[in-house]
């Protein structure tokens, strides 16, 4: 005999509400029989988990001779994106089929851009700004008043990179290439120099270094900031990658692109969880791991940093940076207090959460003297070009397939005409 589901575990494992399970059996996607003694009903698990398949919420089909209220073409399938960037598979991260770790630990930035735009590690990409984008990037940061947070900094940059490129709407992938290269090293440029300048002709670590650090780097400090930045040049389809690719479904030039992804890092969340992880690792390393872990928790605090839903196991981004971040001078003491928190915060006799890139690059800001935003800053120029190579995918497809359509929960329209003859009636 067939298993048969209640109403209650098919909306568990759709990971919808009841009454979405009823609409999908009233449009026809799922059949439905009365349970023994006709209380509620059951469902065939097999139709749910085909339903499921199909992709969690999918939509529900209107019945016969009801309007959808949608465009044409546009919501009536889960869209698939398909992409042959980044795989994470068995709790490991590939860039177009390569570990991502072993990458980081064999090439650079510019190398791994290479790669990952679909050229080769053995051809870096030349992260240069043209010299007049240089210097209007420097006028637009130097107009800006005292205090304006470095992430701020690198939204303002792009818009003003956009305004000047005339060529910003030319979507070819060539040309997309040659902007977003330019745009990389301009974002790093409207940053204010901290640091002795490396010179335009350095690594991008270095000169990110010089706008991030209070003094040059000490041995082995770029090597573990460029780790970090080919750790983060793309996560498949995290949120502010999603938020790039609508953005590129409706023809968004480049810029507006990854000003889209820049967008959706703002949240706590995402691409920002990295100074709520700085301060905390700060606090543990000055008071302990388990009072300040303790005072989260009675707070109702979310621990910043740790776990990551991907990776069960934890997150092989930040055993590789903290790895490096290790062989740096102080870098042992950090890293003892990042695992000191991971024993804290696991409840007892189950697996502790392991830190995630978030909390990784919090312990490599702590212990090279970056500020706490720097991890921020890390996160947004890193993953650029990832944004932009997932601009290049969608640019392929059909424009505006990135359409999700909405359940409507509130009140049903009224008809006013009906309304007003019954009041006129009543006068």
């Amino acid at each position: 005999m067939a298993e048969r589901l209640t109403t209650q575990q098919v909306a568990e494992q759709l990971g919808v509400k009841v009454e979405t399970v009823y609409a999908y059996a009233s449009r026809g996607q799922l059949s439905s029989e009365r349970a023994p003694g006709g209380k509620g009903s059951t469902f065939d698990a097999r139709e749910v988990a085909e339903l499921a398949a199909r992709g969690r919420r999918a939509p529900v089909r209107p019945a016969a001779g009801e309007p959808s209220g949608a465009e044409p073409g546009w919501g009536s399938e889960p869209v698939e994106v398909r992409t042959g960037l980044t795989l994470i598979e068995n709790g490991r991260l590939h860039y177009r089929g390569r570990d991502a770790v072993d990458l980081a630990a064999g090439h650079g930035f510019e190398a791994v851009i290479g790669w990952f735009w679909g050229l080769d590690t053995d051809a870096p990409v030349e992260l240069r700004v043209p010299p007049a984008t240089a210097e209007a990037l420097a006028r637009a940061a130097a107009a800006l008043p005292d205090g304006i947070r470095l992430p701020d900094r690198l939204r303002i940059s792009v818009t003003v990179a956009a305004a000047l490129d005339p060529l910003r709407f030319d979507l070819r992938e060539q040309t997309v290439r040659a902007a977003g290269a330019a745009l990389i090293a301009g974002m790093v440029e409207a940053l204010p120099r901290t640091a002795p300048d490396p010179g335009p002709d350095a690594p991008l670590a270095a000169r990110l270094w010089s706008r991030l650090a209070p003094a040059a780097p000490a041995l082995g400090e770029l090597a573990c900031l460029d780790r970090a930045l080919v750790l983060l040049i793309d996560h498949e389809l995290a949120v502010s990658t999603v938020a790039a690719r609508v953005a590129a479904s409706a023809r968004a030039h480049p810029y507006a692109v990854v000003s889209a992804g820049l967008g959706a890092t703002d949240g706590p969340l995402h691409g920002a969880a990295s100074p709520l992880a700085h301060r905390m690792l700060a606090e543990v390393l000055a008071d302990g791991a388990v009072p300040v872990v303790s005072d989260y928790l009675r707070t109702g605090r979310p621990i910043p940093g740790l776990g990551h839903r991907l990776y069960p196991d934890g997150d092989p981004r930040a055993v590789a940076l903290l790895d490096a971040v290790r062989r740096l001078d102080g870098g042992a003491e950090v890293v003892a207090a990042v695992a000191a928190v991971e024993a804290a915060a696991g409840p007892a006799g189950r697996p502790a959460q392991r830190a995630n890139i978030d909390l990784a690059l919090a312990a490599m800001a702590l212990t090279t003297g970056l500020p706490a935003e720097a991890g921020e800053v890390i996160f947004a120029v890193a993953r650029t070009p990832g944004w932009l190579a997932h601009a290049v995918e969608e640019y392929r497809e059909e424009p505006l397939r990135m359409r999700a359509r909405a359940t409507y929960t509130g009140p049903r329209p009224q008809d006013d005409r009906a309304s007003d003859k019954a009041g006129t009636a009543l006068s």
